[in-house]
């Protein structure tokens, strides 16, 4: 498959995490607070995350996520020439799942797109439970981190592909449940740019924070695993461009 393709398929899996997950937020016209909707929430994204590995990932390496794609690429387990398209592809696909969803959510009578924050992630007024910057900052390296380390994991050689997609899923629907009282939930920063977009004002004021914490965590998540496993962890991701352009790894 050409890195065009690829790059499709990138974008198409990151449109439908954002739709799906960013969906079970806006359109049932309630945010999440403490106690309600959380779990709902995170399962969302969870499930869209898995689904979209299960049917993808031979085709692209199913990153979806520009964290991942850079955390991959520091450990040496991605070509770092296809690391801007990637990420690229990542964010297109992010701002046509955001778009779909406007669209969709605008058929409610009454529909504020401002007003419903439209998924947006943010810290201090903009938290669903006002968590300031220093708690929005801790939450999104750590759990960027542990989402880079996990995929890294499963993308290890003789990791079950039947098994790795759930995983993933289960791992971020995890992080979630934890992240989404205090930005929304983020760990994404293509997922944080697409609602960022339509929300405009206080919503890309604040999305330098994730972008910022989320690569910090998927870099020293990728510095770690070179470190810890180096050549002696294959990762399909590698393997899959080294049979779609013809290299030796």
């Amino acid at each position: 498959m050409s890195l065009s393709k690829r790059l499709m398929v990138e974008g198409a899996g990151t449109a439908w995490l954002v739709f799906a997950g960013c969906g079970s937020l806006v359109l049932n016209g309630a945010a999440p607070a403490p106690g309600y909707g959380v779990l709902e929430v995170a399962l969302a994204f969870g499930l869209a995350l898995a689904t979209a590995t299960y049917a993808l990932e031979r085709s692209s390496g199913a990153h979806f996520n520009p964290v991942v794609t850079v955390g991959f690429a520091v450990a040496n387990r991605f070509p770092i020439r296809d690391l801007v398209p990637y990420i690229a592809a990542q964010i297109v696909g992010a701002v046509a799942g955001a778009a779909l969803l406007a669209y969709v959510a605008s058929g409610r009578p009454g529909f504020d797109l401002a007003a419903s924050e439209f998924g947006a992630n943010g810290f201090g007024d903009h938290s669903p439970s006002d968590y300031q910057l220093h708690s929005a900052l801790a939450i999104e390296v750590v759990m960027s981190f542990a989402l880079v380390t996990m995929y890294l994991l499963m993308s290890r050689k003789g990791v079950s592909r039947a098994v790795a997609p759930m995983v993933k899923g289960a791992c971020l629907a995890l992080i979630y449940l934890v992240a989404l009282p205090v930005t929304n939930g983020a760990v994404n920063p293509a997922r944080s740019t697409g609602p960022a977009l339509f929300v405009g004002d206080w919503a890309l004021d604040q999305l330098w924070l994730f972008w910022a914490a989320p690569m910090a965590g998927g870099i020293a998540a990728g510095v770690l695993f070179a470190f810890v496993w180096g050549k002696r962890g294959t990762s399909r991701d590698r393997d899959n461009a080294v049979e779609i352009q013809g290299e030796a790894a």
